[in-house]
């Protein structure tokens, strides 16, 4: 089986319809979104400055970025709270003694965590390549930057907004937040003030907030306009703060009819691992397209997909280039697969790929 059977190389051609391909399921917007996520995290060390600003100049709609909180109530841009992995705390003597292990959405972890160091504290440290033997590129850039406040993020967009003289959204992930709240950590506040000093809690704003938490959500919902996503892991886990919880409820559960209901009460939208909309089989091949994003369409909810990488260890057997899981494979051909699936937007690692591959469809 050829890649072109499932994940054709070739844009289909066929009519405009609104925007959109003929050929293909409908999207609910006009263009579905490219999103740098982390920035363009596949040549920039994710979560600096650097990597979102590359990602605006390389054309994408909207940057993506993590969301946890220092000690004393600052906002940084990083993946997850333990900082060891993208950053040198490790290499701060005057830090050694904040290593630690805790348990964290139902996983012990040991490291040094963004709750315990002050905003001051964190400003000392540098960012680095998560993955450098993947993308030793990325890592040539170690050290160059340190790591960013959401404030720092919001002026950064602005003004490269400015400068490419057309508007760059922001979508922005609440990590931990039943984590920090049971230490008696508060995100939605902080976050709240933040967006209201900067003029972006409001439906125009090209601002998304998103969780794989459902409680935070719901509590954001009638707090804020801007709109909300539903983030959706493998089906067979639960969301964490309902995990923590005790309840039972899977991501599955929430992708049935009547969670989907559930979720439109509170949410605009899902942002769902791309496996569930492109399924693959065990060997790793292709499986055809599964209904979610027809059932989210059919509740007016938006479904972004993540995340997008173009190295072949991220891609279905029939795109892949080589053997070599580090090499570049045919990513553009699962852009265009996900894009006649419907999608609303598409977060990715090398954005100006499912650029390409968009433009190249419309």
């Amino acid at each position: 089986m050829s890649v072109s059977d499932v994940l054709p190389l070739t844009p289909v051609a066929g009519r405009r319809t609104a925007g959109l391909l003929a050929g293909r399921a409908d999207s609910l917007v006009v263009t579905p979104a490219v999103v740098g996520h982390r920035g363009a995290s596949g040549y920039r060390p994710e979560h600096t400055l650097e990597a979102y600003r590359t990602a605006i100049r390389m054309g994408v709609d909207d940057v993506e970025l993590d969301l946890v909180t220092t000690a004393d109530g600052v906002l940084l841009a990083r993946h997850e709270n333990e900082l060891s992995l993208t950053t040198d705390v490790a290499e701060h003597p005057e830090l050694a003694g904040r290593r630690t292990t805790r348990e964290v959405d139902g996983v012990e972890v040991t490291g040094w965590f963004a709750e315990d160091l002050t905003a001051a504290e964190v400003a000392t440290l540098r960012a680095r390549e998560r993955s450098p033997r993947m993308r030793p590129h990325s890592a040539t850039y170690d050290g160059r930057e340190g790591v960013p406040t959401l404030e720092q993020v919001l002026v950064a967009v602005a003004e490269e907004s400015t400068r490419a003289g057309r508007s760059v959204g922001v979508m922005l992930e609440l990590k931990h937040c039943a984590h920090l709240a049971a230490r008696g950590v508060d995100v939605v506040g902080p976050l709240l003030d933040t967006l209201r000093r900067h003029g972006l809690d409001h439906a125009r704003s090209r601002v998304t907030l998103m969780s794989f938490e459902v409680d935070v959500l719901r509590r954001l919902a009638p707090l804020t306009r801007v709109p909300l996503l539903q983030l959706v892991d493998r089906l067979d886990r639960r969301p964490p703060d309902l995990a923590a919880a005790g309840e039972p409820t899977t991501y599955a559960d929430l992708v049935s009819a009547e969670g989907l209901a559930e979720v439109d009460r509170y949410a605009d939208g899902l942002g769902v691992h791309k496996e569930l909309v492109l399924p693959r089989h065990e060997d790793g091949t292709s499986a055809g397209v599964s209904e979610l994003v027809r059932d989210a369409h059919r509740r007016w909810l938006t479904v972004h997909v993540y995340t997008v990488r173009a190295e072949n260890r991220f891609l279905p057997v029939e795109a892949r280039s080589s053997d070599d899981p580090d090499e570049r494979g045919y990513v553009g051909a699962e852009v265009r697969a996900l894009l006649r699936a419907g999608v609303d937007g598409l977060i990715c690692d090398q954005p100006e790929d499912a650029l390409a591959a968009r433009d190249a469809l419309l």
